[in-house]
């Protein structure tokens, strides 16, 4: 295989210097690529100039059904990937995480992009604050699209899903990316391009890759673009010095070195469910990517009573679990390392732990492999060690990027929080108990030092994804030694390739620019009823005035019985007076609502096709039996969907008393359909 650049639009093979790739497993060439440096220039130019703007013409409801017509796609495809994949030394297992996880990303965005991105370009932020007396100088933050390119550089331990997870939200803000893999496995990133490019369903320039040499890359880069990196501390330390980021402002994360640790809670016995789980995830991480994954479990910390009866476990699990081996041979659960230089590293380091810490479970030189040769294959063993001085330092600086792990005894939970702390940040951490108040006091005293936790115990186990599994919803990333960057998290990743910037001005203008009628702003109150506009007619600003209403006592009463809500500052005059919100019996805050509905619907059939909800509803002041209510509507938000004939309107209520003061206010949610015969 050739592994190829998709620079400008087209596939551009490797120059004169070219270096071949091996398989992890046997150390035959599988691939060859080139090494010559690559003009970047007209890379990062076609990003900006034909990637960009092509995005940016799309909604956010556009990008998100690209995205998921591309994951129906990949997913229909992946099959083809599983071989490619185990030249990395991944086992079907390890290439489902890589692959499949990749792809699920993809469908995950999608829907958030739907569900929870309006239909337009612009996200605003929050509500809008008033900024004068009048009403008329009001404040908004909002999301635009930055000009740049999402560059990223990953490592080689997971190829598709490393760039995936990045590739989604920065397509979804609408910034062109430009992916540079590691070369170790970039022909697995290669080979999923070209599937996404093949199918035709990403505009033109919204990504290219670059295998080979890029001096020069990070020289080009301004502003308006942003970097992921994933690799070493080490390497993050010399990108984010470079004078693009120190002096142009290049938007920069890292995703590091991780410590991550597993603590067994010091209730948790031999025996019980709990102590079973912790086995078998420690295992599992150990294991898994033949502990290449940046979520591997490094440190497991142990009440010191049970140190003895955790090793001796962990040595039962592997040796009845565990098959090293060739990753296509029957029956091997645990690949080999990505190639002859990683084991080698993985070797070295395992030296600079053993100072610190006794081998206690496997022998880098003595074990079996299935189906492949030990010595030329890049294998190794899983392999615990034994922290016997937790003060140590080399169990808590040194990471072995493999499948190696310590096993760290602790005294107490005061014990146990420093030794967290002492590997200076992490990705990710478990917790594993089954007694609240242990959990509490153990993650109120570790989660500054982690990105995410996860607390399991026999409840939550069945649907657990796992210590070692970023989910597309949770933030992906960790402080410290760990890079104190963040990848995932939902709509928090798409927003971070986008721009927050603060508007301040009249609410005409300010909903002219967002597309969002902010109070204060004009309204049109002629012509038909709003619910008898389709989408097509509608417009933001366009209101109904319902009422005056009289409220009554017998209005209270009957809704009393109706609902069953006898509250007692609705139904008894003396009690209501005493309470030092209210002069008497109310009306119910809900019979407010109920009442404000019927004032402004038009009860004929039309466009409007369901009511799905309330939003930031306000109580915000009482009504008494004889106040006079009216309820003003107005079409605040209009978001058609992409793919449907209809779309969501987002309505703002307004109901005042007789004074003119508002009494409750709140967002109609409903779904309404793009034409409507007159």
């Amino acid at each position: 295989m050739t592994v190829k650049s998709y620079v400008g639009g087209r596939w551009q093979g490797p120059g004169r210097e070219t270096t071949a790739l091996l398989d992890a497993a046997t150390s035959e060439p599988v691939a060859v690529i080139g090494t010559d440096a690559i003009d970047m220039v007209p890379v990062i130019d076609h990003a900006r100039s034909v990637g960009g703007p092509a995005l940016r013409e799309l909604t956010f409801h556009e990008r998100a059904l690209a995205l998921k017509a591309l994951a129906l796609h990949l997913n229909a495809r992946r099959e083809a990937l599983y071989p490619v994949s185990a030249w990395t030394g991944a086992t079907r297992r390890d290439s489902l995480v890589d692959v499949d996880g990749g792809i699920g990303v993809l469908f995950s965005y999608a829907g958030k992009g739907r569900r929870e991105l309006p239909n337009s370009h612009v996200v605003v932020d929050g509500p809008t604050e008033r900024l004068g007396r009048g009403g008329q100088f009001v404040g908004q933050h909002v999301h635009t699209s930055r000009r740049g390119v999402a560059l990223q550089v990953n490592a080689f331990n997971f190829p598709v899903w490393g760039m995936l997870e990045k590739f989604a939200p920065a397509f979804l803000a609408g910034v062109p990316t430009v992916v540079k893999p590691a070369t170790q496995t970039a022909y697995l990133t290669a080979a999923m391009v070209e599937e996404m490019v093949g199918s035709g369903l990403l505009p033109p320039g919204s990504i290219q890759l670059v295998v080979g040499g890029t001096a020069g890359l990070f020289d080009l880069l301004d502003e308006q673009d942003t970097v992921a990196f994933t690799g070493s501390a080490h390497t993050a330390a010399l990108l984010r010095g470079h004078p693009a980021v120190q002096q142009r402002g290049v938007r920069f994360s890292s995703e590091a070195d991780s410590l991550n640790l597993s603590l067994l809670g010091r209730d948790v016995q031999p025996g019980s469910p709990e102590m079973d789980l912790y086995v078998r995830q420690v295992v599992t991480e150990l294991t898994a990517k033949a502990g290449q994954k940046c979520t591997a479990i490094r440190r497991a910390l142990v009440p010191e009573p049970l140190v003895p009866h955790v090793i001796e476990a962990l040595e039962a699990r592997i040796a009845a679990k565990v098959r090293v081996g060739h990753p296509a041979a029957d029956g091997v659960t645990m690949g080999a390392l990505a190639g002859l230089a990683q084991r080698d590293g993985v070797r070295a380091n395992l030296d600079k732990l053993a100072r610190g810490a006794e081998r206690v479970v496997g022998d880098p030189d003595a074990f079996d492999v299935v189906g492949a040769d030990r010595v030329r294959g890049a294998f190794l063993p899983p392999v615990v060690l034994w922290a016997k001085d937790p003060a140590r330092p080399e169990p808590h600086e040194v990471e072995v990027f493999g499948p190696v792990c310590t096993v760290i005894g602790y005294r107490d939970t005061e014990h146990a929080v420093d030794l967290a702390a002492r590997g200076r940040g992490s990705l990710v951490g478990s917790i594993v108990s089954a007694d609240p108040q242990v959990v509490r006091e153990l993650v109120l005293g570790v989660a500054p030092w982690h990105g995410r936790l996860l607390v399991l115990d026999q409840d939550s186990a069945p649907e657990s994804t796992g210590h070692g599994s970023p989910l597309p919803q949770l933030v992906h990333g960790g402080p410290g030694r760990a890079g104190d960057g963040e990848e995932l998290g939902g709509i928090r990743s798409v927003l971070h390739f986008m721009q927050r910037t603060a508007l301040q001005g009249s609410p005409a203008a300010l909903s002219a620019i967002t597309g969002t009628w902010v109070s204060g702003a004009p309204r049109r109150t002629q012509g038909p009823h709003p619910f008898q506009k389709s989408l097509a007619e509608l417009r933001v600003g366009d209101a109904v005035v319902g009422g005056p209403r009289v409220v009554t006592l017998d209005d209270v009463d009957r809704f009393a019985d109706l609902s069953g809500d006898r509250f007692y500052a609705h139904t008894d005059e003396e009690a209501a007076a005493a309470n030092p919100f209210f002069e008497g019996r109310v009306a119910h805050g809900y019979f407010v609502v109920s009442l404000a509905a019927g004032l402004f619907v038009s009860p004929e059939p039309g466009p409007v096709l369901a009511n799905y909800g309330l939003e930031r509803l306000r109580f915000l002041e009482p009504v008494y039996p004889g106040d006079a209510l009216t309820v003003t509507l107005t079409a605040k938000a209009i978001s058609p969907r992409a793919d449907a004939d209809y779309g969501e309107v987002v309505w703002d209520a307004e109901v005042v008393n007789q004074d003119g003061t508002a009494v409750a206010t709140y967002d109609v949610l409903t779904l309404v359909a793009k034409e409507w015969p007159r």
